[in-house]
């Protein structure tokens, strides 16, 4: 496979004449517009964005919107959701992390296995860096539908009053456990990039396979912080309370 050097466009030129390959070398995240668009920005890279929509049959403009969403989201506000109450941030962990996860899952598993065949002769650890992903990919897909199926709904439950208490420390064990299995393989991926940084003769998809992984450990710190510092051990809270009032009572 060969790549073509990314052009460098002087400042001010319209994103319509700027190459694809150079606006994902710019920002690696506008890899996933790229990709939802189905435009190559690895080997065509050298095309610009307009010729490439023109190819494609797509409308320019539509992509360009997409692009400066990108941006808008990157620079946008974060929210600070620790302060929900346990059923709002149940759902606010799924509508916002678990659906993260299940956009990336798709593009960082086609990518890694491209980067594995295409560079895994000269360089190993992208082999392993597909093995790792892919496993960890796995254990999340499952651990999520946990989640969805039985500890989120039990709780919620009982955050809106709509339950009485439930035992929650089995399922919480086993998903905190999860969650250390998750974070020694974020370990071992940050490990084997090297902190996430291609080399200087990286390819566009390489580069962006770098970015997205980057992008997944720092989502997933996030997301594991909110189960485990917050969400847990408020359902906990919940649990204890609801034996307190029922022991009360009788």
């Amino acid at each position: 496979m060969s790549h073509q050097q990314n052009i460098v466009s002087p400042e001010g030129t319209p994103l319509a004449d700027r190459t694809v390959g150079e606006l994902v070398a710019e920002r690696p995240g506008r890899s996933r517009v790229f990709q939802s668009f189905q435009i190559d920005f690895c080997c065509q890279g050298s095309r610009t964005l307009g010729e490439a929509c023109e190819r494609k049959g797509i409308a320019l403009t539509a992509v360009v919107e997409q692009l400066e969403a990108e941006m808008v989201e990157a620079v946008g506000p974060q929210q600070n959701p620790a302060g929900l109450p346990p059923h709002e941030l149940a759902d606010y962990i799924v509508a916002t992390h678990h659906a993260f996860l299940r956009r990336e899952f798709p593009r960082l598993r086609a990518m890694s296995e491209r980067v594995a065949h295409v560079h895994g002769g000269h360089t190993p650890a992208l082999v392993e860096v597909f093995e790792v992903y892919r496993g960890l990919e796995a254990e999340l897909t499952s651990h999520m539908m946990k989640e969805e199926q039985i500890l989120f709904p039990a709780v919620s439950a009982m955050s809106r009053g709509e339950s009485g208490p439930v035992a929650l420390d089995g399922p919480i064990a086993c998903m905190i456990h999860e969650h250390d299995d998750a974070g020694t393989a974020l370990a071992r991926l940050n490990e084997l990039t090297g902190g996430y940084q291609p080399p200087s003769e990286a390819c566009n998809t390489y580069r962006a396979l770098f970015a997205g992984l980057a992008d997944l450990e720092e989502d997933l710190h996030r997301h594991i912080h909110l189960e485990n510092s917050v969400l847990f051990p408020a359902a906990e809270a919940f649990v204890k309370s609801s034996v307190r009032s029922h022991e009360v009572r009788q």
